[in-house]
């Protein structure tokens, strides 16, 4: 207005007034847009380049955005085996979960390339098309799948007590489910005989329940599964799967704790091997390498404690007598790494603000830290000791977008559980001479331990592990 007001003839005033008006007017509409984002397909199943698939598979995508159900269809997604024309069959979009599902109404030809694509003529809800086509391959296998979804885990688990009432109630199952069919209707929770409300989502081979409000303390619930759930081939599980807890009196403090899966079985998981300085390491917990040789560990069957075992995908690794015949539980676990990577970084465990960002620039001093996430841009160095205090189902997760080295102790205070505490780290992780750590490691690289550094927790990365002379790694109590 004050420019306006520099015009002395009223023509020019309205013209200037109905310029700044149009002017806004695209502002707004520009600032709309932006707002908006352009989607993309950030999962597949089967995943890109996969091998042996089962022949009787949907074919799921999953959007980073909510889409136009209405422009997704058997012209805008497509599978196709080699020489082959393009598979007819059913779309259905499931909104939870932004997820798209192609049923066939056949079964993939054996042993044979199949490409899937999908097209730019796919939209958001908010209109926006994909700025380039999706497209990736597949080979399918010579069998069916017949065999139903299992329950692998839950979380409370069945009889718990003292459950924090501001948790969600979670199940992790053995194979990839249809998003469609994880729904308020097939996973309920009820107090007696009245249903909670709550939101159901699905993502990885977990199913979670949110409930609205806070839970009621020193209260029975019951959580039920039931065999609306379904694999993405099609097979319901199998019976109801049906289980109680009481809650306690407290609230939890922090995010939800990352979920594990499978890699809960392991005290260390890589993808291209754990290597031992000379083999004075103790290691308490499976450890387990996948997509590359068994040769590619080196850690020998007298530096595991209690029975643990070592899985690989084949049969190279040296010890015979602490080696697993189950060649297919590492891999499987080392996907679930992947998963609880991505789930312990932003947005899906949303980054820390205010005191909770880039404490002391990435070095930081001896200090009490209370839970929740800490978020740090770049490297970060623990230059003293680091206390944890809390209760026994508060959580810490630490978001670091760069290297993490210390030498220094993590110290649990209260009733603070190494289980709950969670390092995520997108370069190399090294815990220096006579380091003493708590926690689970998610490393996007590699993690050194030197000499007798110690670990109460997990080391998943997604590269290698390397443990100098006399260190200690023993997977935290459950």
């Amino acid at each position: 207005m004050n420019m306006i007001k520099k015009y002395r003839s009223r023509s020019l005033w309205l013209a200037a007034l109905l310029m700044v008006a149009t002017m806004a007017g695209c502002d707004s509409t520009s600032s709309s847009s932006s707002d908006a984002e352009v989607p993309i397909v950030v999962k597949t199943v089967p995943v890109t380049e996969a091998v042996d698939v089962v022949r009787n598979t949907n074919v799921v995508v999953t959007f980073s955005e909510e889409m136009d159900d209405t422009s997704i269809t058997t012209d805008s997604f497509t599978v196709i085996g080699l020489n082959e024309d393009a598979l007819i069959g059913t779309i259905v979009y499931d909104a939870a979960s932004k997820s798209v599902s192609f049923d066939p109404n056949r079964s993939f030809t054996a042993n044979t390339v199949h490409t899937a694509t999908v097209t730019t003529a796919v939209k958001s809800a908010d209109g926006i098309s994909m700025e380039e086509g999706y497209v990736w391959t597949f080979t399918s296998g010579d069998t069916l799948d017949i065999a139903p979804p299992t329950v692998v885990s839950t979380d409370p688990l069945d009889a718990d007590t003292d459950v924090p009432l501001n948790r969600s109630v979670t199940a992790t199952f053995s194979e990839t489910l249809e998003p469609s069919s994880v729904n308020s209707l097939t996973f309920t929770l009820k107090k007696g005989s009245t249903l909670v409300p709550g939101a159901v989502s699905y993502d990885s081979k977990v199913t979670t329940f949110n409930p609205t409000d806070d839970l009621d303390a020193s209260t029975v619930y019951t959580a039920t599964l039931t065999t609306g759930i379904k694999d993405v081939a099609g097979n319901a599980l199998a019976t109801a799967k049906v289980w109680s807890f009481t809650t306690g009196a407290a609230l939890a403090v922090g995010p939800d704790p990352i979920n594990l899966r499978t890699a809960e079985n392991f005290a260390i998981v890589t993808a291209t091997g754990i290597t031992s300085a000379d083999g004075t390491a103790s290691i308490t917990g499976n450890i387990g390498a996948s997509g590359i040789t068994g040769a590619s560990i080196t850690v020998a069957c007298t530096e595991l404690v209690g029975g643990s075992e070592v899985f690989t995908d084949d049969a190279n690794y040296a010890g015979a007598t602490c080696t697993s015949t189950d060649k297919t539980a590492a891999g499987i676990a080392l996907s679930d790494v992947l998963a609880a990577y991505t789930n312990a970084s932003d947005p899906a465990t949303p980054a820390g603000v205010g005191a909770f960002l880039n404490i002391g620039a990435g070095t930081v001093a001896t200090q009490t830290l209370a839970p929740g996430v800490y978020t740090w841009g770049g490297n970060v160095t623990l230059t003293g000791d680091i206390t944890l205090d809390g209760g026994v189902n508060d959580v810490w997760v630490f978001q670091i977008d760069g290297t993490l080295n210390t030498s220094s102790a993590i110290i649990l205070a209260g009733e603070a559980q190494a289980k709950n505490v969670f390092w995520r780290a997108s370069e190399v992780v090294t815990l220096g001479t006579g380091a003493q750590f708590k926690g689970i490691v998610l490393a996007k690289t590699r993690v050194d331990l030197i000499t007798s550094a110690t670990i109460e927790g997990r080391l998943l990365a997604q590269t290698a592990v390397g443990l100098g002379s006399a260190t200690v790694v023993a997977q935290p109590a459950e």
